[in-house]
């Protein structure tokens, strides 16, 4: 019987509050079974409440994650390391243990002003869905 190795992808951010934890959630949820995947920022800052609640309207639980910092991934090796904001890219250009390098940035939906926040969290939760489905079906 062989087994196969699932590949490891890192999502980095700044704060590991919103645009990383989603991108973590939809891509366990999309593809779990193929990767392990993880999320970290550069200066963790807590889960965003408005991020868990545009997952959870997708059916993704994400509420029980915690922010964690980048460095308790140091010493580990991924086939991916994917940053979703220009911050994080700038902040950790050479991540030990990563694999190719991939970026995309997305708006930080926590900026907006909070009449308009849950708005923007679904949009960019939405372009983030869109990104990860082009990588799954190129891996690229």
């Amino acid at each position: 019987m062989t087994t196969t190795k699932r590949q490891r992808i890192l999502f980095l951010c700044t704060g590991n509050s919103a645009r990383s934890q989603m991108a973590e959630g939809l891509l366990r949820h999309f593809a779990g079974d193929r990767y392990e995947v993880f999320s970290a920022g550069t200066r963790p800052s807590g889960l965003n409440p408005n991020a868990v609640t545009a997952m959870a309207e997708l059916g993704i639980n994400i509420a029980g994650s915690r922010s964690k910092s980048v460095d308790e991934f140091a010493g580990q090796q991924f086939d991916y390391v994917f940053t979703v904001c220009d911050n994080a890219r700038e902040s950790c250009p050479i991540f030990p243990g990563g694999g190719k390098r991939l970026h995309e940035s997305f708006e930080d939906p926590a900026a907006t002003p909070a009449d308009h926040q849950l708005g923007v969290f679904r949009k960019v939760r939405d372009q983030i869905s869109e990104r990860l489905q082009d990588f799954l079906r190129c891996e690229c």
